[in-house]
């Protein structure tokens, strides 16, 4: 009804006005969402400037024409544009043009022409979204990574307010909360992670080729899982519904700090195709059997590098169906050198029991194969989703310096290498549907089949000390070798496999007849996800002999070149008793030395759940929801901790309430408030009684470690002002029971575990947003227009947080469940680990058109995040701290015709040091730079 009503007052207007004149109105209606009003599309009168854009409502008018025939033009980011010949103005009157506007397709009529293809993934496209949704989203699509020279999901997600990166992986925190409080969907169905110590797959492996959009759900809804409080994550795959295309790109680029460097080292063994796959030997005990060298080998230039090849075809199937397609086949690789210092087991009065300085040589590959097919009819759209990704990271780690200040090599000359292969291979297969049974009852339902391989194939570490260690400077060898473990080869294998499924339906009702709205909707829905992980680890120690049979004391040969130790780990040297190879378990002689450390879990989840939607007035809506989980986790494992093994179960059920309001301030402002309950899980690793040792840095699971629950409140004003521009301020709380974290174990070599600190902690904060245009221009080219704008985008967050620390709680619960910790906090109360106080992005972007096909695009970006605890102290030691550090990226792209772009990205311009210290002491106990890297690209359509 106000629809028409403000039509009927456009109309009445411009009759008032234009008597002699004529007048062109209308609305715009989407048809990819129930024909609601299409807002801020462009309607231009083609040869000419005369134009305008439609309101919130989807209404245009165009008033003061003179009497004759226009040629009209629909064009709306994200859809296909529409032209409409021979619109007649006559005198006094008013001509009314009604145009749906489609993603897919365009009008049938026969004066109507479809001349453009655009796309849903448009800013305009998602910030309306945004202003229709009534919970708390957001969205990042790819019209914004590509302006930003994004590459990767983790990095996109990073540009959204309150969200950074975990550095050192493709992990992030939102609002403080890192991967355990997080989700990670695609296209609404969970993903498995890749990787045994995290919960969440790593955002870096996701190119940005596949992406339509990313959106970030902060607020709890029922359709998500309840092992949440920070964010979910939802990354859309690409639906390609335009004409067919074919696209093929290449980059070539280098980092700063690896091609400074005079040589570049890789492990021996893995190709630089990221397919690499190695076992240990038969008869690994017995004899030396192990072929693969324990020397680096030279790499050729670190020269980064992609190719990539993607396209996609829609076509008609009938009068009213229609088949869509696309594809992506690309490969990445990157060079990196980090070159620093790394320090552990940090004592009260400042000592570093380990002081290393070290180099690390780093090669990651990217694979990536997606496929999706889509059919769709005016009642059903059902879609199938394949996607393949392969990815690599290799490390060539060498460390001198001092490997225990009190017992090992205490005056230095130490030398450490380690070469790690690290393999991912990740099948990820979905069928999605949904289908209109009804005006007013909709099915929608997914179902998805993951599996993930993680294999570590024959990770190296050689140790060696000078012979004399009052003689650090002096010749190195294996005589004052101390533990059996300095010396080894690892294998490590992780598979995850999860099927998991969604199905919904909703029921509107309410209905206005005059405009074919409905005022509320009725919501059921079941989620389920069965999950299994296998994980397994064989680590061959070599155990250097010190003594003969007769116990005579063995002189180990000096070491002439530490970076030649075939020379000394070979069959000859076996023989000769210099060394012998055994396992956890024992050497030959023990039956099952070879049975691997393992741990095997299985995750069951089923979850039913209701919301209401009603919209109480034109400006009020409320959803309302409950969902119920049961989760069953139960973990098994016999490891080096444990060999003989044990299980540990978690058996819950959970009720979830939420609640989302929505006040429409006026067309263009709304007020949004949310509120959940939700639960934090331990990860299998966090259960697992198993010890993962880093080079400087022990970590070990905890059985008894149980989940955490939250209680969730936002509160958010938003503001549009533009079809693309925003300005917003939020507010959020958030109550954790029992709350997760890392922290240092009293034990002899300050192991890292995860255990419930305490019994709440707290994290609130306010996070702001602003998009503007500074200036948008158009200049009038005869048949169509260029044009030129300035645009500016900032977000910034501020979090408290604060947590009580209970050293009592933790060794009275681990001792309970019969695996005892003992911790001794620093303090009574602190931060949450990896909650930075202050983040902020910024961005400014220029783009021209400066002829038919031809534009320029330049964005400068800048992404700084504050102090973050990285582990509790413990013992009267500091916190182990992040220090913060900003970003700063230059991208420019330039289309050149039709078919060509070239583009050119220069990356952590500033590039600082990533410093890790240890508070109360002021230890810096990890440093390094991650260099600058600059890539030009090139890509041609077909």
């Amino acid at each position: 009804m106000k629809y028409l009503l403000s039509l009927c007052l456009v109309i009445v207007s411009f009759q008032l006005h234009a008597q002699d004149h004529g007048s062109i109105a209308g609305t715009l209606t989407d048809k990819e969402y129930n024909n609601e009003p299409l807002a801020f599309a462009n309607v231009i009168i083609k040869g000419s400037s005369t134009g305008t854009t439609t309101n919130f409502d989807g209404l245009y008018a165009i008033d003061n024409l003179a009497p004759g025939k226009y040629q009209l033009s629909f064009s709306y980011l994200g859809y296909q544009t529409v032209e409409v010949n021979d619109v007649e103005v006559i005198s006094g009157k008013v001509t009314t043009i009604n145009i749906p506007m489609s993603a897919s397709e365009g009008m049938s009529l026969d004066e109507v022409v479809v001349t453009t293809v655009a796309r849903r993934d448009s800013e305009n496209a998602l910030l309306l979204d945004q202003k229709k949704a009534v919970s708390l989203k957001t969205a990042i699509g790819a019209q914004e990574l590509a302006r930003k020279g994004v590459g990767d999901v983790a990095t996109a997600v990073t540009k959204t307010t309150g969200i950074s990166k975990q550095e050192g992986s493709g992990g992030v925190f939102v609002r403080g909360l890192g991967d355990r409080y997080n989700n990670t969907t695609l296209n609404g169905l969970p993903l498995p992670s890749n990787n045994p110590s995290r919960k969440n797959i790593d955002l870096e492996i996701f190119s940005t080729d596949i992406v339509e959009f990313i959106g970030i759900d902060k607020t709890y809804s029922t359709n998500n899982y309840g092992d949440f409080a920070g964010a979910n994550i939802d990354i859309a795959s690409k639906n390609y519904v335009g004409s067919g295309f074919l696209e093929l790109g290449l980059a070539a680029g280098a980092n700063s700090e690896a091609a400074a460097s005079s040589k570049f080292y890789l492990n021996q063994g893995p190709n630089y195709s990221g397919f690499y796959t190695k076992n240990y030997p038969a008869f690994p005990l017995n004899n030396y059997n192990f072929t693969s060298s324990w020397d680096r080998t030279s790499a050729p230039a670190p020269i980064n590098a992609s190719l990539s090849i993607k396209g996609g075809d829609s076509f008609s199937i009938g009068e009213d169906s229609r088949l869509n397609f696309f594809a992506v086949a690309s490969f990445d690789n990157g060079y990196q050198l980090k070159e620093g210092i790394n320090r552990g087991g940090v004592t009260v009065s400042g000592l570093s029991r380990k002081d290393l300085d070290f180099i690390s040589y780093e090669y990651a590959t990217n694979t990536t194969l997606m496929g999706n097919v889509g059919f769709k009819t005016a009642a059903t759209n059902l879609k199938f989703n394949t996607l393949y990704i392969n990815t690599s990271n290799q490390k060539q780690q060498e460390y001198y310096g001092v490997i225990d200040a009190f017992d090992y090599a205490p005056e230095g000359g130490a030398f450490l290498q380690r070469a790690t292969f690290e393999r991912t291979a990740l099948l990820v297969n979905q069928l999605l549907g949904d289908h209109k049974l009804q005006d007013n009852i909709d099915l929608n339902w997914g179902v998805s089949y993951n599996t993930v391989d993680n294999n570590i194939p024959n990770r190296r570490q050689i140790t060696l000390t000078p012979d004399d260690w009052d003689s650090p400077e002096g010749p190195k060898s294996f005589q004052q070798t101390l533990n059996t473990s300095d010396n080894h080869r690892f294998y490590q294998t992780l598979t995850e496999n999860e099927l998991a499924a969604n199905i919904a339906t909703s029921f509107k009702f309410n209905k206005n007849e005059e405009d074919d709205t409905y005022g509320g909707k009725l919501t059921l829905g079941y989620s389920g996800r069965l999950k299994t992980t296998d994980f397994e680890a064989t680590q061959f120690n070599f155990r250097i002999t010190k003594r003969d049979a007769n116990g005579r004391l063995i002189d180990q040969p000096i070491v002439e070149n530490m970076y030649d130790m075939d020379a000394y780990f070979n069959q000859d040297n076996l023989a000769k008793g210099l060394f012998s190879i055994e396992t956890f378990r024992g050497n030959a002689n023990n039956p099952i030395a070879l049975a691997p450390q393992t741990y095997d879990g299985n995750q069951d989840i089923h979850a039913g759940f209701i919301s209401g939607e009603y919209k109480f007035s034109t400006k009020f809506t409320v959803i309302a929801g409950l969902r119920g989980e049961q989760i069953n986790q139960t973990i098994s494992w016999s490891t080096s901790l444990d060999p003989s093994g044990d299980t540990s179960t978690f058996d819950a059920f959970e009720i979830l309430p939420m609640l989302s309001l929505k006040y429409e301030l006026n067309e263009k402002q709304n007020l949004k408030f949310a509120a959940s309950k939700t639960y934090t899980l331990p990860q299998f690793k966090e259960r697992a009684l198993f010890q993962f040792e880093e080079v400087t840095t022990t970590y070990r699971g905890n059985p008894s470690l149980y989940a955490s629950t939250d209680y969730n409140l936002d509160l958010k004003w938003e503001l549009f002002p533009k079809s693309d521009e925003l300005i917003s301020l939020g507010v959020f709380a958030k109550y954790i029971q029992n709350p997760i974290n890392d922290i240092n174990i009293n034990s002899a070599t300050n192991d890292l575990s995860y255990v419930n600190t305490g019994d709440h902690a707290f994290a609130g904060g306010a996070e702001f947003e602003l998009r503007k245009n500074i200036f948008e221009k158009e200049k009038d080219a005869g048949d169509y227009f260029l044009r030129s704008n300035l645009s500016f985008g900032f977000n910034a967050s501020y979090m408290y947080s604060n947590q009580k620390l209970d050293a009592e709680k933790v060794i009275r619960e681990t001792t309970e469940a019969g695996f005892p910790l003992s911790v001794d906090f620093s303090v009574d109360e602190d931060k949450l680990t990896g909650a930075s106080d202050l983040l902020f992005n910024a961005d400014v972007s220029y783009f021209s058109e400066y002829a038919q096909n031809k534009n320029l695009q330049a964005t400068l970006a800048y992404n700084y995040f504050s102090d973050r605890i990285f582990a509790l102290g413990t013992e009267g030691k500091g916190n182990l701290v992040e220090k913060g550090m900003g970003s700063l990226d230059f991208i420019v792209k330039t289309k050149l015709n039709q078919n060509l772009s070239l583009g050119l990205s220069a990356k952590n311009l500033l590039n600082p040091a990533m410093e890790r210290i240890q508070e109360t002491q002021e230890v810096t106990v990890l440093s390094y730079k991650k260099g600058s890297s600059v890539k030009l690209s090139l890509s041609y359509n077909f």
